[in-house]
């Protein structure tokens, strides 16, 4: 988005993650560290964002985390997390975006998961939320429309990073699931994150002002 212009917040929990990747950015940028489970943190995005900048266009809702678990030996602590992740954070800085979005007339784009729009078992509650999300960004599109807002989501297969470290499995475990996973994936390779941001820029461009309410696959 930076490369594209675009002036960029970059929120998260890592502040040597943010540095890193501001270091990456060429336009203006603005760090909020922020933990997006938490209310107070979600408005502290918000605000900090109008401080700087007086407005804003885009909403990305990237952060999310998986769970690799069947149905019965998921605990509830463990789906209330990935719920409250992938879900009601979404929902809420949703919210409290909205109004200002409506002011410049600009869109939202969530990360989803190839997983919310086919199952996979041992996934469940993973593939839950992204359900839940997708089923989210196409209600919200159809509210936000005469407000000419629109909201869209990307919905990428296996992509080469740290998620599925972040889920517990160790460098070489995960290094055997994306072997895996290379072979199931028409292509016959993992994506990218700059594929998957390519995807994202192109959903929050002016290259897509006719589209609201879809689900894109990235596979």
């Amino acid at each position: 988005l930076s490369s594209l212009g675009a002036s960029v917040v970059l929120t998260g929990r890592s502040e040597d993650g943010l540095k890193e990747t501001a270091s990456k950015c060429t336009t203006e940028f603005l760090i909020v560290i922020a933990d997006v489970t938490k209310q107070e943190d979600r408005v502290k995005i918000i605000n900090e964002t109008i401080k700087k900048f007086g407005k804003f266009n885009v909403l990305v809702n990237n952060a999310g985390q998986g769970l690799m678990k069947e149905t019965m030996k998921a605990t509830m602590e463990e789906y209330d997390f990935i719920m409250d992740l992938n879900v009601r954070s979404v929902f809420n800085l949703t919210q409290l975006a909205i109004p200002h979005l409506i002011e410049t007339q600009g869109n939202i784009v969530n990360v989803s998961s190839v997983t919310g729009l086919r199952p996979f078992p041992g996934f469940t509650v993973y593939c839950m939320s992204k359900a839940a999300l997708d089923q989210f960004t196409r209600c919200l599109a159809l509210e936000l429309a005469p407000k000419n807002v629109r909201v869209n989501a990307i919905n990428p297969a296996t992509i080469v990073t740290n998620f599925l470290q972040a889920q517990g499995l160790s460098d070489q475990l995960a290094k055997e699931y994306q072997t895996k996973g290379a072979s199931l994936h028409a292509l016959g390779r993992l994506g990218t994150i700059l594929e998957t941001s390519h995807a994202i820029a192109f959903l929050a461009s002016d290259m897509s002002t006719f589209i609201t309410g879809t689900t894109l696959a990235v596979d």
